[in-house]
């Protein structure tokens, strides 16, 4: 006899914290390439917007000092874009253990980053994470370690259920025994 779902515990913190990490990735991303300056007519306008948020974002990245004013400009014009990349992956599905492995270490990086500047006491107004400028303080660091163990929950899971067969379709007890369904 079949299972009627193939939902089980890990499968569905797997489905619910992809969807939550997904939204919450391509939010980030959206902040930092569009909002708050989201301007559609003309184009040349809207391409503006989007490049001075990204040089906004350049600018809160260089407080952070652990790269180059250079290096902290071309994170910032590529980090939302990967972002906005995994968040969607996410929310799709396809692959998924990959792709939690990949936000699972963009927030190991994400909260080492911070808690380094933590640490160090730098002044830090906006810590980039979202559209609202928001303080580098201890909220910040849990906040962002709850990201991490979410990830981290999701990933095991995602590899566990990988090395299962699919309950719809892993042969029946009876099959095996040659009785019918």
């Amino acid at each position: 006899m079949m299972q009627s779902s193939p939902l089980n515990l890990r499968r569905t913190v797997v489905l619910l914290g992809r969807l939550f990490l997904g939204a919450t990735f391509v939010y980030a991303a959206y902040s930092k390439i569009l909002h708050p300056t989201f301007i559609l007519h003309p184009w040349f306008a809207f391409k503006f917007a989007v490049q001075a948020n990204l040089a906004n974002f350049a600018g809160e990245v260089e407080t952070f000092k652990f790269v180059s004013t250079a290096n902290a400009a071309l994170l910032a014009h590529t980090l939302p874009f990967i972002e906005l990349v995994l968040g969607l992956l996410l929310l799709i599905g396809w692959r998924v253990r990959y792709w939690l492995t990949g936000v699972s270490l963009l927030l190991v990086v994400f909260l080492s980053v911070l808690t380094r500047a933590y640490l160090l006491h730098l002044d830090i107004k906006d810590c980039g994470c979202f559209a609202t400028p928001e303080p580098l303080n201890g909220m910040t660091l849990v906040r962002d370690s709850v990201f991490l163990a979410a990830a981290l929950l999701c990933t095991y899971f995602a590899f566990v259920e990988a090395r299962k067969p699919h309950p719809w379709t892993a042969p029946s007890q009876n099959a095996a025994s040659g009785i019918p369904d």
